[in-house]
């Protein structure tokens, strides 16, 4: 499913207290994309990451997922589009503390009213080494493990696409090269789509495509 992002902006205030967050941005997101954007904190890449998952609204402009324009319909409809068809994964690893790795994982399923494909479940586990911690809560797994969990998560519902805001921020070199060496390994064995932002340019590089965003502007560094 390709994605078109139409010259969104987003806008804050107005007159002299308007403050600009994103000008005019516009790219197009192909079926199997692995794209970085960077930037420096206040540049507007994670405005622009929220915009194009659906989690902001756009002052201007459109996101059109094939036909869908994630911003324009019945919010219920959009809502159900956007958890069957959108993973997203946060530098906070947003895990509920009273639920086991397991329930956190299967939790977008049960928002649905859909059954757990076990199968599934224990080959994503399996693929992000957590297999053996499933019963655990999130108090008792490292910050990487947490971090996998989530990732699993965003998985979870067979998404076509997977956003992923400063996914390795909250972690050490360590568990956060583990970490983008497990997403970058099952983007590929699951061909998922995949946009990550990130002020590491080591992260970065490991894209197919590149976007630089600085105050508000997004451009294209790299194509390979």
């Amino acid at each position: 499913m390709e994605i078109q992002v139409k010259d969104i902006s987003k806008i804050y205030g107005s007159n002299e207290s308007k403050v600009i967050a994103l000008n005019h941005a516009s790219l197009t997101i192909s079926e199997g994309d692995f794209i970085s954007i960077m930037g420096p904190s206040g540049s507007g890449k994670s405005t622009l990451l929220h915009i194009v998952s659906g989690l902001d609204q756009p002052s201007m402009g459109s996101v059109l997922y094939g036909d869908t324009d994630i911003h324009n319909g019945e919010d219920k409809k959009l809502s159900a589009f956007r958890r069957q068809k959108i993973g997203f994964i946060f530098q906070q690893f947003n895990l509920l503390p009273v639920l086991t790795a397991r329930e956190n994982i299967i939790m977008p399923l049960l928002l649905d009213k859909k059954k757990v494909e076990e199968e599934y479940l224990q080959e994503l586990t399996s693929l992000l080494g957590l297999e053996k911690r499933l019963s655990h809560l999130p108090h008792e797994l490292s910050g990487g493990q947490q971090q996998r969990a989530a990732i699993a998560r965003a998985l979870i519902a067979k998404p076509d696409i997977i956003f992923a805001d400063e996914p390795t921020g909250n972690l050490d070199s360590k568990s956060g090269g583990e970490v983008m060496r497990m997403l970058c390994d099952i983007r590929k064995k699951m061909n998922k789509t995949l946009v990550i932002i990130t002020h590491d340019p080591h992260i970065a590089e490991m894209a197919d495509r590149r976007f630089t965003i600085i105050d508000g502007e997004l451009s294209e560094v790299s194509a390979q």
